[in-house]
C-alpha cells in the first residue's frame, strides 16, 4: 500500500456500538411494535392510522439511527439522509395531492 492509502485508513473515525445499546433498541422496537398491535384493538376513529404511522415512523428512525449507524455518523451523511426523507415527503405530499382531489372531478 502507498503511504497515501495508509494515511487515509488511519484517519477514518470507527465507532463501535456495544451490545446494550443493540439490546436496549431491539427492546424498544419490541414494545413499539406491541403498542402498535395493542392500539389497533382500539377504536379510536380516523386516529388509528394516524398512531400507528407515527409508531412506524418512530421505529424506522430507531433503525436509520442506529442499526444503520447514522448516529455515529458525519454530518454530511446526516444531511444526505434528511435530503432523501424530504424528497420521499415531498412526492407522497404531491401524491396524495392527486389522489385526493381526484373526487372534486366528479362533480
Amino acid at each position: 500500500m502507498t503511504e497515501k492509502t495508509q494515511s487515509t485508513h488511519q484517519d477514518a473515525e470507527v465507532h463501535v456500538v456495544k451490545p446494550p445499546v443493540y439490546l436496549a433498541i431491539f427492546f424498544a422496537l419490541l414494545v413499539l411494535t406491541a403498542l402498535t398491535t395493542g392500539i389497533s384493538f382500539i377504536d379510536l376513529g380516523v386516529f388509528n392510522a394516524v398512531i400507528a404511522l407515527a409508531i412506524a415512523c418512530l421505529k424506522a428512525s430507531l433503525v436509520v439511527l442506529f442499526f444503520m449507524h447514522i448516529h455515529y455518523s458525519s454530518r454530511l451523511l446526516k444531511l444526505t439522509v434528511a435530503a432523501g426523507l424530504f424528497t420521499f415527503m415531498l412526492l407522497i405530499s404531491l401524491t396524495m395531492t392527486d389522489y385526493i382531489s381526484r373526487a372534486w372531478g366528479m362533480f
